[in-house]
């Protein structure tokens, strides 16, 4: 009988969802603070082992419990839906305390690697984190995040078609080099072995 019903259950379509220890409301939380771009419904189901529409279900009383519309206050953090993705983003209310916080932090040197990334998004920009990982052949997640809370660079705007957001440098960029503009930068050419090596034509020069 049961061999009958699962049986039943595969052919219509339906999906018998996994009843791991953790409510899917954590499981799905937990992946959500480690990602860096927004994650598609289909890749969140897969990830936390849930059906697509349990997961739609769970989203949506999470932003209602952020928002404050559950049991509990609102939260500082919001979760939304950019670019057929979902991603925690820090609520625009805040963004002067964050901005101030990340400013007061201590300045300490740039790596290596954070600065390769830097160049490589100053002169490819809008670029994708994964285009940046491409050219620098390493994995940059870490080195992003890093840019990022520095406030050297910036979202710029999420990929309509994969949800990748695409990168760019920021006017605290322009102020620590003392330049007005990207215009400004060196010219790439002379500084590789070919003149182009990593980067299409018509990157600036």
């Amino acid at each position: 009988m049961t061999d009958d019903v699962t049986a039943a259950e595969t052919a219509s379509g339906t999906e018998t969802e996994q009843t791991p220890s953790t409510p899917l409301s954590e499981r799905i939380e937990a992946i959500l603070l480690i990602i860096d771009e927004p994650i598609g419904l289909v890749a969140l189901a897969a990830a936390v082992g849930s059906p697509v529409p349990a997961v739609r279900q769970s989203l949506e009383t999470l932003v209602d419990d952020y928002d404050g519309r559950g049991q509990g206050p609102r939260r500082g953090f919001e979760l939304r839906e950019v670019g057929g993705g979902w991603r925690l983003y820090v609520r625009e209310d805040h963004d002067d305390l964050i901005a101030e916080f990340v400013g007061g932090q201590a300045p300490a040197r740039l790596s290596q690697a954070a600065l390769e990334t830097l160049a490589v998004i100053a002169y490819k920009q809008p670029v994708t984190r994964s285009q940046v990982a491409s050219i620098r052949a390493v994995n940059v997640d870490s080195v992003v995040r890093t840019l990022l809370a520095r406030g050297l660079i910036t979202e710029l705007f999420a990929d309509s078609e994969t949800g990748a957001i695409n990168y760019g440098t920021t006017e605290a960029l322009l102020q620590h080099l003392g330049i007005n503009s990207l215009d400004e930068l060196p010219p790439i050419s002379p500084l590789l072995d070919d003149g182009a090596d990593g980067f299409d034509e018509g990157t600036i020069r």
